[in-house]
């Protein structure tokens, strides 16, 4: 902080050394009373940029571009002594990569990570983790059109409305590929909550253009990942996954796309995650997903299907299970009351928009403001909502195991109230694997 004092006079409107006056009343006048000032002026100013984190207790920010060198994460604040290695987030960047199907993006890109700080000897080290994926299939000059006129629905417009410049090859930051940073910490963070309270998060897709999977058809307590990824398309349920597919491949062919809907489901989350007013659980999970490219819509528990019910029908009723433990008959609430986890099963769907860049003709206007046509090249899913689904279980584990953490830290510090509240570890937790390299300690 740099200091300067400045003078101010009073008892006068003259200034000090004024010839304003006669030397002789100049003479019988009081002379001014001189009063220092100080005033602070901020020599440096920390500017911190925004958007690019999510998270307090286990943070993480994403770096990269579609198109340039690579895309990739730092995260902070992961606990030590987590045995860690590529392999561990690789299962979840191969579900998410383009190229695995013929209803996904063409571009072939292996997404393989690395991991070069943060962990030794295959153990988290407490400090940040820098995770990084190279780029290795870029056409930038599949984009020359982009960098004249602005393709409907993306955000070519808003970025140069913003900013006043923009990377034209792939999108940028607003490209898809930039999940790639928030699918390997949602990998780590699965890991951790599985291992700390078997919290378990699965999604699937439910919906795709006009097809809609009857939720009456998928059994939430026993759904498995074998089941989501039996078929491309990420559905349970291998009647409406045909469907799906067919319905991809129908505009596919012709140069558009289609939009759809992925359910989320959290099992055995514990209870209490989440705060009263502004960070209440619901309004966290439906900021990160929201935060995803291309969703339009979230709702969670009886969503907006609960408006047509009145009170009576819509209120879970308690009940006490043989354990003792406090449970609700149904599960409208979809988990969540008050902001606050109550240990039921955690539902959610998040609605993605059909894909921007499409290859058909639209009406458009270029950067200098003149109406022109655009057929946009360059490779693109038809359908985001098959690889959207790793993205959205990715946001709702970093959510929650944030949560986790600020709840032991606030809640769970000091000896907890058996009456009334219970361990955060609500199952069994497998207990971590020491490397074989590891050293004792």
């Amino acid at each position: 902080m740099a200091s300067s004092l400045t003078s101010k006079s009073i008892l006068g409107s003259t200034k000090p050394g004024s010839s304003s006056l006669s030397p002789e009343l100049r003479r019988l006048s009081s002379p001014a009373v001189q009063i220092s000032i100080r005033t602070q002026t901020k020599k440096n100013l920390q500017i911190q940029a925004t958007g690019s984190s999510y998270g307090t207790h286990f943070r993480v920010s994403t770096f990269g571009e579609s198109h340039g060198g690579g895309v990739g994460c730092i995260i902070d604040g992961c606990p030590p002594r987590i045995p860690l290695s590529e392999s561990d987030l690789q299962f979840d960047l191969d579900r998410r990569r383009p190229g695995q199907s013929r209803i996904t993006t063409p571009r072939k890109e292996t997404d393989t990570c690395r991991i070069s700080s943060g962990v030794s000897e295959g153990m988290t080290t407490g400090t940040p983790i820098h995770v990084f994926v190279p780029n290795t299939d870029q056409r930038g000059l599949d984009y020359s059109e982009m960098s004249v006129a602005y393709r409907p629905s993306h955000a070519d417009a808003t970025y140069d409305m913003k900013y006043g410049v923009r990377s034209v090859q792939g999108g940028g930051r607003s490209s898809a590929r930039e999940t790639i940073g928030r699918v390997a910490p949602g990998a780590l963070a699965k890991k951790i909550l599985k291992q700390f309270a078997g919290t378990e998060i699965l999604a699937y897709v439910s919906q795709v253009h006009q097809v809609v999977l009857p939720e009456d058809l998928v059994d939430h307590e026993n759904l498995t990942l074998e089941q989501i990824e039996n078929n491309i398309v990420r559905c349970p349920n291998p009647e409406y996954a045909e469907k799906m597919i067919a319905a991809i491949d129908a505009v596919r062919t012709k140069g558009n796309s289609v939009g759809g809907v992925v359910t989320c489901i959290v099992r055995n989350a514990p209870r209490g995650l989440g705060t009263p007013v502004f960070d209440k659980l619901e309004a966290e999970l439906a900021k990160a997903c929201m935060s995803l490219p291309a969703t339009k819509g979230f709702e969670f528990g009886s969503g907006f299907s609960g408006t047509f019910l009145t009170g009576l029908e819509h209120n879970d009723e308690f009940y006490a299970d043989e354990n003792g433990r406090i449970r609700t008959k149904t599960n409208r609430s979809g988990g969540i009351q008050g902001g606050i986890s109550n240990g039921e099963i955690i539902n959610m769907r998040v609605a993605f928009k059909p894909t921007s860049t499409i290859g058909s003709k639209q009406n458009t206007v270029t950067r200098d403001k003149k109406e022109t046509e655009m057929i946009a090249r360059g490779r693109h899913d038809p359908c985001v909502v098959p690889r959207a689904v790793p993205m959205v279980e990715a946001m709702v584990a970093l959510v929650l195991v944030d949560q986790l953490m600020a709840q032991y830290a606030q809640c769970h510090l000091f000896p907890i109230n058996p009456e009334l509240q219970e361990p955060l570890r609500t199952a069994s937790p497998v207990e971590f694997e020491q490397p074989q390299n590891a050293a004792a300690l």
